[in-house]
């Protein structure tokens, strides 16, 4: 079968699996809609606020994973076929899809979550190109959280951040970031973009002073 073919497949896939709303699922498990409570997400950190830390990790793994698997499933394919001439495309394309699938899903009239948890599997799975300068920005919203508290602070900095630092270690270890590396450098963009659009109402409520803050206990 053409890679092309095995590709269109799993981006099909990647996107109807990065549609199945976990967050809501497991909120459901205890009788609960995340839908009508909090901020409305479905998100785990909506869910980690209604449930306890216990429910969120559930949720955080689980949204992860997808984007972590098909990510890796693709660079499977990608090594099986060394002769393709676009495989960082069809690697854009399959965390796209789970992007997507999170943010807009089809199972719920396209109304999803924000992207974190599955755009941190993107990452991960998309190794060594998003990973190390992945676990840079994790380091960032880790520094983020512990002096502000907040998720949505530390998840739009990481997302204004991402882009740059790809490019710094892309550039620092001789990745050819705008040429072969092309597509990814453009999901980046796009990746950041999204989140931060889902975010938009963050945004305000930081503004406004009004934002959720994890008190410490």
């Amino acid at each position: 079968m053409p890679i092309e073919v095995q590709f269109g497949i799993l981006i099909v896939l990647t996107y109807f699996v990065g549609s199945i709303p976990f967050g809501l699922l497991v909120a459901k498990t205890k009788g609960c809609d995340p839908r009508q409570f909090g901020s409305g997400n479905i998100g785990a950190t909506n869910v980690g606020r209604m449930l306890g830390g216990k429910f969120f990790a559930i949720v955080f793994s689980l949204d992860l994973l997808k984007g972590m698997v098909p990510m890796l499933i693709g660079a499977w394919l990608i090594r099986s076929y060394p002769v393709t001439e676009k495989p960082y495309l069809w690697w854009m394309l399959v965390g796209l899809a789970a992007l997507l699938g999170h943010i807009f899903p089809v199972y719920l009239k396209f109304k999803g979550g924000k992207g974190v948890a599955t755009a941190t599997g993107v990452l991960l799975g998309l190794f060594p190109y998003y990973t190390i300068p992945g676990l840079i920005v994790m380091g960032i919203f880790i520094v983020i959280f512990l002096i502000w508290r907040m998720v949505s602070l530390g998840s739009m900095v990481c997302a204004l951040a991402f882009t740059p630092v790809y490019m710094l270690v892309g550039y620092a270890w001789g990745w050819p970031v705008t040429r072969q590396q092309l597509p990814l450098l453009i999901f980046a963009v796009v990746m950041s973009l999204l989140i931060l659009w889902k975010h938009r109402s963050n945004f305000k409520r930081i503004l406004a002073g009004t934002e959720h803050v994890f008190r410490k206990t």
